[in-house]
């Protein structure tokens, strides 16, 4: 029975062993509603984002080791004036709602796994607050030219499933990307995929490039 089970793997896998199934993949200016299959609204999300080192051309490129550091932010909103940050250098917002899990230097070697994470509590958030605009720069100044892969996908943090992704196409010669909003309207929480490149090291460089996606 073992050698039966061995050859025929696939079809005899356990349930625990299968991939959770992956959200709804977005494209730049989609919007999705964000609750749960029965209709229910959801409460933790994290929002995911990762990248990769672009290959090198050349055999002394190759032998060369490079770090990609990208740094995630998410900026709070009240209408449109930013009320709060949580970033590298501040990981916990005033109110507790959300929380940075801390900064990668280096990108993901692996298989396209989330290089950093921002939890948002829905239900936590000040009423005040309506929209949460997801960003990516490069604090070191290097350039989307030089990363591939990169990604922000929204996860239920109760069950693990993923419930969207938006995936970038291209580099390019920007330091910076407006990656997606999570905002309030009275139907609920949506996400929308935003995807607009951008220059600046820092989130207060992109505020100008932020506020035309409010």
């Amino acid at each position: 029975m073992g050698c039966l089970m061995h050859r025929r793997g696939s079809a005899l896998r356990s349930p625990s062993a299968r991939r959770k199934p992956v959200g709804v993949t977005l494209t730049k200016g989609q919007q999705i509603s964000l609750e749960k299959s029965g209709g229910q609204p959801l409460s933790v999300v994290r929002m995911g984002l990762g990248w990769q080192a672009a290959p090198r051309k050349g055999f002394l490129a190759k032998l060369t080791a490079r770090e990609i550091d990208l740094d995630a932010s998410a900026v709070l909103f009240a209408g449109n004036e930013p009320v709060d940050v949580v970033f590298f250098q501040r990981l916990i917002s005033d109110d507790g709602s959300v929380r940075h899990t801390g900064d990668n230097l280096v990108g993901s070697a692996g298989q396209g796994g989330d290089d950093e994470s921002i939890l948002v509590d829905l239900l936590r958030l000040p009423a005040h607050v309506d929209q949460i605009v997801f960003t990516v720069n490069s604090f070191t100044g290097q350039t989307f030219a030089e990363v591939q892969n990169a990604f922000c996908r929204l996860i239920d943090e109760n069950t693990g499933q993923e419930l969207a992704r938006y995936t970038l196409s291209g580099g390019g010669s920007y330091t910076a990307q407006i990656m997606a909003k999570v905002h309030r309207s009275s139907g609920g929480w949506h996400m929308s995929a935003i995807g607009e490149p951008a220059n600046g090291r820092t989130f207060q460089d992109l505020m100008p490039a932020i506020a035309s996606h409010l």
